[in-house]
């Protein structure tokens, strides 16, 4: 990433689908709530350069926004492999105490296939360093946004994830002059 980058980190819209599934990239969003999508955009920057997560509800976050943005795929979602697609509940249920030994230590645990989260840091750390100088703005997952809370306030993994990030909420950091400054979370 170039100096005086601006970034505007967009989480995308709420899912729309049942509560408690850990989702893939082909969840669609629901982008019904036109109000504040016309609230958010009018906080964006024009001309900005777009970039978002390649998942389908990041994409008609973006398109809901007027965005047309550029796909990366380090923007993605921690990937949760064998549990994609699957309730929170039911895993509960059917893994036990492996689950639960999950949820212990979120950060550095790795669900059968998928990552850990400070993997998604390393991943996002790589997607963060190819983006243009100026105004960015990014569509992307809540782990997204605090993988990059992470990179830019230098946070252990474990306290990265105590950040809540809303859907269709703003989170700004810049780079400058070699170091970061956050402007706000979860706006």
């Amino acid at each position: 990433m170039n100096e005086d980058t601006r970034l505007w980190l967009i989480r995308h819209a709420p899912v729309a689908g049942p509560a408690g599934v850990i989702y893939g990239d082909d969840a669609p969003a629901d982008t019904s709530d036109t109000t504040k999508l016309a609230t958010l955009r009018a906080r964006l920057p024009g001309g900005a350069a777009s970039f978002a997560s390649p998942a389908v509800r990041t994409l008609a976050t973006a398109a809901a926004l007027g965005l047309r943005p550029v796909a990366e795929a380090n923007f993605r979602e921690q990937d949760f492999g064998d549990w994609t697609g699957r309730r929170h509940d039911d895993l509960a249920r059917e893994l036990g105490i492996v689950y639960r030994d999950f949820w212990d230590a979120p950060a550095s645990s790795k669900p059968p296939g998928g990552e850990s989260f400070a993997e998604q840091i390393v991943r996002v750390r790589e997607g963060l360093a190819k983006l243009p100088g100026g105004d960015v703005i990014l569509v992307v997952h809540s782990g997204t946004v605090r993988a990059a809370l992470a990179i830019a306030l230098d946070l252990p993994p474990e306290s990265a994830l105590r950040f809540t990030i809303d859907p269709l909420s703003l989170t700004r950091i810049d780079r400058i002059a070699g170091g970061w400054r956050v402007g706000g979370v979860n706006g």
